[in-house]
């Protein structure tokens, strides 16, 4: 695996996020005789008007609220509405928040080995993880999961459910579930186990043809890649003629696997940088030599729901024309959060600076554009009605793009097939990429000959 220059410490993005926080260095006094700089070490000034102010909201709530709230929760309430009130992503994070963070990032934890979704406010598993204690016990892909013990799945959010089943090895949950074909509902009993997240799936397409998954970006998916691509290239007599590197859907993560998986794909220059405020959000990180590919076309598959840290991807291979980038305009989510913990069970999730792919491009609240666009060709709403994506630019209090001029696009629009060729393609992006690959792959084999 190949060690890109990082000139940062690791930072998070999308709904993974890094655990070290940047360093704030102390204050130190200056020599007796030097120039001093009190005017910029200097804490900014409080302000006292609305601190008054401030007390005296919390001293009336204490006093004449229909019921007693503790201080603490107060403070709880004011803190989170003082971070809510700056953009989408930053917040506070409670001790129990801060824990389910570490977890979703160290990509192992208690549970039982399914990928979940809500579908008219009970949880359809999407599919069962290889090896694990649900595909063991039963549970299909599809199946409708109604009862978690004895409580109604109908009015929990996704994130309570998951909670819900999550917990120690050993442990068991009754699953009750509604499966099609089946007249009454299923109870399975699952017994919870350790489940190792796998980011990055891979197969082969056709003879020298391989895909690449890569469902979220964990402090593995770079090293998991290669050895994904090195498997490929193993099955396919030593070379790849192409690739196709799946990123749909994919929410983000921590930004050094990003760095490194579009890395895999390049031999040298700049990958992303951060700009901010302060002097440690500023960072930059640059490519290595070696290229997994050994040159081989590769198309990138992106759309709405590629956001963050799957974002620096696309756009860095777009930038360096390493890549095609093939689908729908991405979610738009430009902007880096730091974990910067207070105390040991608490932190502070801030909002700390802007990325920018290699030719300056700012993708907050505007998001990657394809080389080319694929038309939707299945609609997923209820009675044939298409409510559209969320973007990051629909989030209230979203981060403005920050760039002077509006972000160069590339709109080269393929219409979605007929009705009768949706049916018999499964999954229409792939089938373009893979099109898309051989013609690149005759393209290239064309110019080496001549």
């Amino acid at each position: 695996m190949k060690s890109p220059r990082l000139n940062a410490v690791a930072l998070l993005l999308g709904a993974s996020l890094a655990l070290g926080a940047l360093p704030v260095p102390a204050q130190q006094a200056p020599a007796a005789g030097a120039p001093t700089q009190a005017a910029a070490a200097a804490p900014p000034e409080l302000p006292l008007q609305q601190l008054r102010l401030f007390a005296e909201v919390f001293g009336r709530i204490k006093q004449d609220y229909v019921v007693d709230v503790s201080d603490d929760e107060l403070l709880n309430y004011a803190i989170q509405g003082m971070l809510a009130g700056l953009d989408p992503h930053s917040a506070f994070l409670d001790a129990e928040s801060f824990k389910e963070i570490r977890i979703g990032t160290s990509g192992q934890f208690g549970g039982l080995g399914i990928e979940v979704g809500m579908e008219d406010g009970f949880i359809r598993v999407i599919a069962p993880i290889d090896g694990t204690p649900a595909e063991a016990a039963g549970v299909q892909a599809g199946d409708l999961i109604i009862r978690l013990d004895d409580t109604p799945v109908k009015g929990l959010t996704l994130n309570e459910a998951v909670k819900m089943m999550r917990g120690d090895p050993g442990e068991e949950i009754v699953l009750t579930i509604v499966r099609e074909g089946q007249d009454q509902p299923l109870k399975i009993t699952v017994i919870r186990a350790i489940i190792s997240v796998k980011s990055v799936r891979s197969r082969v397409l056709e003879e020298g043809f391989g895909y690449v998954r890569v469902s979220q970006f964990r402090a593995r998916s770079g090293e998991n890649l290669v050895e994904a691509i090195d498997a490929l290239k193993e099955s396919s007599g030593g070379r790849l003629k192409g690739l196709v590197l799946d990123l749909r859907n994919n929410p983000g993560g921590v930004l050094n696997g990003a760095v490194e998986v579009s890395d895999a794909f390049l031999d040298e220059g700049l990958i992303v940088y951060t700009e901010g405020r302060i002097a440690d959000s500023r960072l930059s990180f640059s490519a290595s030599a070696g290229d997994v590919l050994d040159g081989a076309p590769l198309v990138v598959l992106v759309n709405g729901g590629s956001a963050s840290a799957s974002e620096i991807v696309a756009g860095a291979l777009q930038d360096h024309q390493r890549a095609l980038v093939v689908g729908s305009a991405t979610f738009g989510k430009g902007s880096v959060q730091t974990i910067m913990p207070i105390g040991e069970e608490t932190a502070l999730k801030l909002t700390t600076a802007r990325y920018y792919t290699p030719n300056g491009r700012s993708i907050q609240a505007e998001g990657i554009v394809p080389d080319i666009v694929l038309g939707r060709v299945r609609l997923a709403a209820v009675e044939g009605q298409d409510f559209g994506q969320i973007k990051e630019a629909d989030l209230s209090r979203h981060l403005e793009n920050g760039n002077a001029t509006d972000q160069e696009t590339r709109p080269t629009s393929i219409p979605p097939p007929s009705a009768d060729a949706a049916a018999i393609v499964d999954d229409y992006p792939l089938h373009e990429a893979l099109n898309l690959l051989k013609g690149l792959h005759l393209l290239q084999k064309s110019r080496a000959r001549g």
